[in-house]
């Protein structure tokens, strides 16, 4: 098998690095999809309403937001190696509390713990990944398609360790997160990095990348992007069901099939990534997520909805990885910048999940979805701003290093 040419170019450093970050990124998605396997039993372990459960989701994505500022700011400080392995820390710590408490605070503080660990560490990998591979659209769709490894090995964790030892699998799956969590503390700490003084030195700490026409464009698809990709996640099966289209279990399966696809696709996008126009990919891409989102809400027939899933998560797949690619070189010189990046999208999968809900409290579960077509067209509007965008690319340091 052929390996990628982003891999072959790279010396063994690098190449470490590069394996180092998608091991991690696995596990990245595993914890960051097990939350919502977990909270159920944890909610029945601790005797938690259906409040304290909703707000420890919120504390999770409250976490991933903080993080894209202090991911941003404290490698400057700390190195990004000791800064990587110090904000991991805290996803051991957020497993810890749920094992050892049920008290309702301290239980918002670990998913909170979780959710800094989480966007620090996807801060990390994306910005390596984005400078080692030189900004290569296929090396961040592989990294992302490995996201989706682990996101789909996370209900099957669950299921495992719950049938093997009862109503303590659920605990059992989080000590699994937890061992993973230092496994990837080790392997962090073996990477052959510069020191922070010498990235100080040769990189921007400033916020100017802020005013780059390029750098707004690519944050406004991001944010309309991950609106309609969080809300679909947390509201797809409850629409399937409250609507009495499907049962449970098909909701469930089609949830699992969504992941498959986003799979498929993420990997036929690092295929194809590196020889065709990123214009090209994300104007296709944008557009069949449109076109199938709207199949999936016009019809009740379960097989078309079957096919609309399919080509919603293929045509989905690509977008976030290859939008990261098209700023490559602001994320070089700016190292602020993927932290404020990844603030406003998660802003996106904040507020669009809660807006959905309030309109389907008030209208119904259809009504709610609907509103994701207006973040789709959206986002298909700030892609058509890329692709006719005539900025000039930004000038890049001398020597970047890592």
């Amino acid at each position: 098998m052929t390996k990628p040419s982003f891999y072959a170019q790279l010396d063994p450093r690098n190449k470490y690095i590069l394996l180092c970050c998608f091991f991690v990124f696995a596990v990245n998605g595993l914890y960051g999809m097990i939350l919502g396997s977990l909270l159920p039993l944890i909610s029945n372990a601790y005797n938690l309403n259906n409040t304290i459960s909703g707000g420890l989701i919120s504390a999770h994505q409250v976490g991933n937001l903080i993080a894209g500022f202090i991911a941003g700011v404290l490698p400057l400080y700390l190195g990004r190696k000791k800064a990587v392995i110090f904000m991991c820390c805290f996803v051991v710590m957020g497993f810890l509390i749920m094992i050892l408490t049920g008290n309702p605070v301290l239980l918002i503080l670990g998913f909170l713990f979780t959710g800094l660990s989480r966007g620090s560490i996807s801060n990390f990998n994306n910005t390596m990944v984005n400078e080692i591979s030189n900004s290569s659209s296929a090396a961040l769709n592989v990294l992302h398609s490995i996201f989706a490894v682990g996101a789909l090995l996370a209900p099957f964790l669950v299921i495992f360790s719950t049938k093997l030892t009862g109503d303590f699998g659920w605990k059992l799956s989080a000590i699994v997160i937890i061992i993973l969590a230092i496994i990837s503390m080790i392997l962090f700490s073996r990477m052959d990095m510069d020191a922070s003084s010498r990235i100080k030195q040769k990189t921007d700490k400033s916020y100017v990348f802020i005013q780059d026409r390029r750098f707004l464009i690519g944050a406004g698809i991001l944010f309309f992007y991950l609106c309609a990709e969080a809300t679909i996640n947390g509201w797809m099966v409850k629409y399937f069901i409250d609507s009495g289209i499907m049962s449970i279990q098909y909701a469930q399966i089609l949830a699992s099939l969504l992941w498959v696809v986003i799979l498929a696709g993420r990997l036929t996008t690092a295929f194809i990534g590196d020889r065709i126009s990123k214009k090209i990919t994300l104007t296709v891409l944008s557009v069949g997520t449109v076109m199938f989102y709207l199949l999936l809400l016009s019809t009740r027939n379960t097989t078309t909805i079957t096919l609309a899933i399919m080509g919603l998560g293929f045509s989905m797949a690509g977008i976030y990885p290859t939008t990261v690619s098209t700023l490559g070189s602001i994320i070089k010189t700016y190292p602020m910048s993927m932290g404020v990046l990844l603030m406003i999208s998660g802003i996106g999968a904040i507020i669009m999940p809660i807006i959905t809900g309030a309109l389907a409290d008030g209208f119904g579960v259809l009504a709610g979805m609907s509103a994701i077509i207006v973040a789709t067209l959206m986002m298909l509007i700030f892609v058509g701003l890329y692709v006719f965008d005539k900025s000039t690319p930004a000038k890049l340091p001398l020597e970047t290093t890592l």
